[in-house]
């Protein structure tokens, strides 16, 4: 995102008055015109914030490099220094360009380096500290950030205060000191309502930190009210750019909520408004969309559009969870400590997804300790952020342990505390798969009438998301779909079918070893001692029918 200070003294007022005003394409023909008759560095950075308005990203570059280069020649070094700082963000905006943007703060570094501090070195710490908050360097960024809110107080400059509170107020958040960061970010949200910011973005981007630690944290519903705000801003200022971030977190929050179609709607929204001029920053509707995809059990449409997405943390973690889902558990174990050993280690929330996925594919593969190490991780951090849908997360990666354990009834008291949180913070999709391992744990300790109730609710509910379901109705279906991944499911229904390991892996077209792999975890999840008896637990189970 890009910030401007605009300058005190320009070349034409009426165009500036129509850039206050937030009238784009007035402010750009302004602009244009007043370039025919002197091309002036203030009206080429007027340019630049008409086309950064208006999404035209050529013109963007093209306008702020001869700014900086006519600021140069007219040896004015801060006004130079504030175009280089800006072409920094512009690079990380529109190309995701991180190497050039960390050039062109360097050399804004060097021209302010001689100057008495001003806005301009307000600004560049800002900027510094969102590089280093992107990159990890969570320490950096607190540093810099307090930079930057001691120059706007001292300076009198309210969106640099505001701005620099809330990159503080993130960078704690994703260490995990949440309460002093959502403190941070308050404090900055209450300087933005007051309206007495003088660049209109900034207020939004301000509300764009204080959503992400919300979602980061999984309190959705404050995360919804705010994206309220910033799409009322953006569509009274016509941000396509700010449109497409409120949408994006819009996905993240009907997907939680079980509003899959307004999901769908929005992140696919997101992912077109990003493409037309912002590609780097369609990655995260691309990961919100193959999500749903997953959870629809649109399995190859997932696949797709996380090669779309591309290689980062997130995408890996997303890969994870589809391993998982097709009974690689090594394969998803492997994913998730590559992500977790490439951490930076102070960027603690951010290892609470991998930590979530590897407890359940330690448990898949009967690595009960490993599993049991990255839960004691989990419920560290779950216990450090203090909200409570990371808590009911924990509850249901210990009650998996737990019931891996034969420890049913311990069990049985965190999932259903689990159902509960997740209900009381309306994750409809969370609770049903919870259900669906409480119905396990219930059919374990003889009661079938109770497991058989969770299982229907959680496939009634799943049906009516539209959800892949998992399970049959029924004790021993609660039993069978919590213990095997939808991948042994399938091989397990062929397998009653009377197929031949090779015939299964040409079905599937995998190799027989695989499918030797899948029969053997079938076998050893289910304590039985033949294909034979797997086969004749499945008819018990209501999962295949007798063969004649």
């Amino acid at each position: 995102m890009g910030l401007v200070a605009l300058p005190r003294e320009t070349t034409s007022e009426d165009a500036w008055a129509e850039l206050r005003a937030g009238r784009w394409s007035a402010a750009r023909a302004a602009f244009e015109r007043s370039l025919e008759s002197a091309e002036t560095p203030e009206a080429w950075e007027g340019l630049s914030w008409a086309a950064w308005w208006l999404d035209d990203a050529e013109i963007v570059f093209d306008a702020r490099s001869t700014a900086y280069r006519l600021y140069r020649e007219r040896g004015e070094a801060a006004s130079a220094a504030r175009m280089a700082t800006w072409l920094a963000s512009d690079e990380l905006d529109f190309h995701g360009a991180a190497s050039v943007a960390s050039g062109w703060l360097a050399r804004a570094r060097r021209l302010l380096e001689p100057l008495e501090p001003g806005p301009e070195h307000g600004w560049l710490a800002f900027h510094e500290g969102y590089v280093a908050h992107v990159g990890g360097d969570l320490a950096a960024a607190r540093r810099l950030a307090a930079v930057a809110a001691e120059h706007g107080r001292r300076l009198g400059v309210v969106d640099l205060e505001m701005l620099g509170l809330a990159l503080e107020g993130a960078a704690l958040v994703a260490s995990a000191q949440v309460a002093d960061g959502m403190r941070s970010l308050d404090e900055a949200t209450a300087v933005a309502l007051e309206g007495e910011a003088e660049i209109p973005i900034s207020a939004a981007w301000a509300c764009c930190f204080l959503v992400s630690a919300c979602t980061a944290v999984r309190d959705f519903g404050r995360a919804a009210e705010w994206c309220d705000r910033i799409a009322e801003f953006a569509e009274r200022f016509g941000s396509r750019y700010m449109l497409a971030f409120c949408r994006a977190e819009y996905g993240a929050v009907h997907l939680w909520r079980g509003r899959w179609q307004e999901a769908e709607v929005e992140l696919e929204a997101a992912v077109d408004d990003f493409a037309r001029s912002r590609p780097a920053w369609a990655g995260g509707p691309l990961l919100g969309l193959a999500e749903l995809r997953r959870r629809q059990g649109r399995v190859e449409e997932a696949d797709g559009l996380l090669e779309r997405a591309g290689g980062g943390t997130d995408a890996q973690v997303a890969r994870a969870r589809l391993a998982l889902d097709r009974g690689d558990a090594r394969r998803a174990a492997e994913l998730l400590e590559r992500v977790l050993r490439q951490a930076p280690a102070e960027r603690a929330l951010g290892r609470v997804p991998s930590l979530e996925l590897l407890v359940r594919a330690r448990v898949a593969s009967g690595e009960r300790d490993a599993a049991a190490a990255a839960l004691e991780e989990l419920r560290a951090l779950a216990l450090l952020v203090g909200t409570e849908p990371l808590a009911a997360a924990a509850d249901v990666a210990e009650g998996v342990l737990e019931a891996a354990r034969g420890e049913h009834d311990r069990a049985r008291a965190l999932l259903e505390d689990a159902v509960d949180a997740f209900e009381r913070h309306g994750a409809p999709y969370e609770a049903a798969l919870t259900r669906v391992e409480l119905g396990a744990s219930l059919c374990a300790l003889g009661r079938g009438e109770e497991a058989q109730r969770e299982v229907a609710a959680a496939v009634a509910t799943l049906r009516e998301l539209g959800a892949s379901v998992p399970v049959d109705v029924g004790p021993e279906g609660a039993r069978l779909g919590s213990a095997l991944t939808p991948r042994e499911r399938e091989v397990l229904l062929l397998v009653a079918d009377g197929l031949t390991n090779r015939q299964i892996a040409e079905r599937l077209v995998v190799s027989e070893h695989t499918i030797h792999r899948h029969v053997t975890n079938i076998l050893r999840k289910l304590d039985l001692p033949t294909r034979t008896a797997a086969a004749a637990h499945a008819v018990r189970a209501g999962l295949a029918s007798p063969r004649v």
